[in-house]
């Protein structure tokens, strides 16, 4: 009879299908279960660790579910008032360009209080990423209608619905950049499923790499759930997203960056973007309005 193997016989570095990223600190998330921020948050640390820039990274958290990001990354972070993270960032990468800048915000605090903040860094073409979760309500504060909520979608403060004509319609952030001439890189994606997990971390990984053209912001928004906003289970949350979410904000690409022959791509000796940038599409693709 056969010896059943034993626990070293199995843990070896060969048979190993996932290594968590070392820009993920050991802190325990405090976000709910089956919630997109997590997900999304290993997504950029995995980036980050790929790319070898984690010394040179600089990350901006905003006022929401996502305030405490700075917990759970081992790179070097600043904290924004409310909305304002596109503006505090605008003044680290001007100070240091030669570092790679990205911002983490949520609807309210990118859509609501910070839109100004927002639509100004995007029309001026700064030179640093925005990852925008896209839940379609206020998540931290109690489930308030945001202004990405959907019309007729039930919120603590809709409770009837969100009726357009009292309301308003919602605001689609990621269209309305994509018509500014300062974005250089406009994406929508969602981290449900395997599929759509890569799909994210492609494009993220490109937000990052695009940053070395200059040619404007990088936009990436992600369409996540809310199960304890929408009152949900997890998987129910993901099955109303894709029903709900998605017919209204559809996913993929809609702006990506022409590089043009005279744009001098900035590289270091070895540097671990080199062969990236290589690859970059060089069509340019953007939604007709």
């Amino acid at each position: 009879m056969a010896e059943t193997p034993s626990s070293n016989d199995i843990v070896r570095e060969e048979n190993l299908v996932y290594i968590k990223t070392k820009v993920l600190t050991d802190n325990v998330m405090h976000y709910c279960p089956g919630c997109g921020h997590g997900t999304t948050h290993r997504l950029v640390a995995e980036v980050i660790e790929e790319l070898g820039i984690q010394s040179d990274t600089i990350g901006v958290a905003p006022v929401g579910c996502s305030v405490l990001m700075y917990n759970y990354m081992d790179i070097d972070m600043q904290e924004a008032a409310h909305g304002r993270a596109p503006a505090l960032a605008t003044a680290i990468k001007r100070l240091l360009p030669e570092k790679y800048v990205f911002t983490y915000q949520g609807d309210g605090d990118l859509a609501a209080i910070g839109t100004a903040e927002t639509i100004h860094a995007c029309n001026r073409g700064e030179h640093f990423t925005i990852i925008f979760i896209n839940n379609g309500i206020y998540g931290m504060t109690g489930g308030q209608m945001a202004p990405t909520t959907l019309p007729n979608m039930k919120t603590s403060t809709s409770p009837y619905g969100r009726d357009v004509k009292m309301m308003g319609n919602p605001l689609k952030m990621t269209e309305l950049v994509a018509t500014l001439p300062g974005t250089c890189f406009v994406t929508r994606q969602a981290v449900h499923s395997p599929a759509n997990v890569r799909k994210a971390k492609k494009a993220i990984k490109k937000a990052f790499e695009y940053q070395n053209l200059k040619q404007g912001i990088s936009f990436v928004e992600i369409v996540s759930n809310c199960p304890s906003g929408w009152k949900m289970t997890p998987l129910q949350s993901n099955e109303w997203m894709v029903e709900n979410m998605f017919p209204f904000y559809p996913l993929g690409d809609i702006k990506t960056p022409e590089v043009k022959p005279e744009v001098q791509v900035e590289q270091k000796e070895g540097d671990v973007l080199h062969d990236s940038l290589n690859q970059i599409d060089t069509d340019s693709k953007q939604v007709k309005y």
